[in-house]
């Protein structure tokens, strides 16, 4: 799978813009602030129908103008595609030139992987972050998943306002067996998906870990809710205590996986260099079960990723990517092989 062309109007600093990218390597150079990542941006939106930056889409709005419209051509191994996405006064999303209804309808069309400096916090940083790396992977290759998560959350929300109600206008607690009950059948749904998908990855992670170190790195998923039924108890042990806070306190939106290398939980015990050499090996994981799962690698792209690195993991990291579209920012200019070289200054690409 790559990319062959990416078309931006009024989209962040971009005027008009049209990139015809490489099937292999490709460099965005330049100053910082000149418009690199919003490439990348401009991706991830087609791929995922959101920012990973911002959640205010308006500012993807040019200044001083109103819409905006991105497009990216691609090729896949059995076809071609084309997605375009439109925001004025509300979103459209075209794929292949219809019109959809629903985001999941986008999500796995264009898959890709994403690093940036941002991700070593997926390790350091709390539970929803590890969560939202796992929905990310999980939900562009699952459909299913989406849909059982989507429901999830608007049950969890439903429970919550009558657990408010509950507390404040002494609504019979009874009435909360209904939400219990879709909530541990959601919860059973997307915990069988997270686990099998953690499966695939510690597969994956451990080889590449001890290739570009000489360490070992295990991954554990936290969860109380692998079976509906032991949910469905914890949901009534918490019951009074949930009252009394106005939330569920138990569930998949609290679940965690943790990160051992050599036996160490890296989030107590790690360094800053095994934080970045095991988000490395956990964002080549993904990529490898994205292969495994849709036959063909998907897309990669690095956000000022080489500055992280030190030259050994810069090259064990490109050894590992030979058969991926990759797409690269980064502020000096960088020689390759196979691949196109672009100079991006003040929203304008040359190449």
């Amino acid at each position: 799978m790559y990319i062959k062309t990416i078309k931006l109007q009024n989209f962040r600093n971009y005027k008009n813009q049209e990139i015809t990218l490489s099937p292999k390597i490709n460099i965005f150079y330049g100053d910082n602030a000149q418009g690199k990542t919003n490439i990348l941006e401009a991706i991830f939106l087609c791929a995922f129908g959101k920012s990973f930056r911002t959640s205010k889409e308006k500012e993807l709005i040019l200044l001083e103008e109103n819409y905006l419209q991105t497009e990216i051509n691609y090729q896949k191994s059995d076809r071609e595609g084309k997605i375009k996405i439109s925001l004025a006064n509300k979103k459209q999303i075209e794929v292949n030139g219809v019109k959809i209804k629903k985001l999941s309808e986008l999500l796995g069309n264009l898959n890709i992987v994403v690093f940036t400096p941002d991700d070593i916090q997926i390790l350091k940083s709390g539970p929803a972050e590890r969560r939202r790396f796992l929905d990310m992977m999980i939900g562009q290759l699952r459909p299913n998943y989406v849909h059982a998560l989507n429901n999830y959350k608007n049950t969890i929300e439903q429970r919550n306002n009558y657990l408010r109600q509950i507390k404040e206008e002494n609504k019979p607690e009874e009435m909360l067996e209904i939400w219990d009950e879709k909530l541990a059948e959601y919860a059973e749904i997307i915990c069988r998906y997270r686990i099998d998908f953690m499966e695939k990855l510690k597969n994956k992670i451990k080889e590449i870990h001890e290739q570009i170190t000489n360490e070992d790195i295990k991954l554990e998923y936290v969860t109380e809710c692998e079976k509906k039924e032991i949910y469905l108890e914890l949901l009534k042990q918490r019951r009074k205590l949930d009252i009394i806070k106005g939330y569920t306190t138990k569930g998949i939106h609290r679940d965690d996986f943790k990160v051992f290398i050599n036996e160490k939980e890296i989030g107590i015990y790690g360094s800053q260099g095994q934080h970045r050499t095991a988000i490395l090996s956990l964002k080549l994981a993904e990529l490898y079960v994205i292969y495994d799962e849709i036959g063909e690698y998907p897309i990669l792209l690095l956000d000022d990723f080489m500055s992280e690195l030190d030259e050994k993991r810069r090259t064990s990291f490109l050894e590992n990517i030979k058969d991926t579209q990759v797409i690269i920012t980064c502020t000096d200019k960088m020689q390759i092989k196979n691949g196109q070289v672009f100079y991006v200054k003040s929203g304008e690409v040359v190449w």
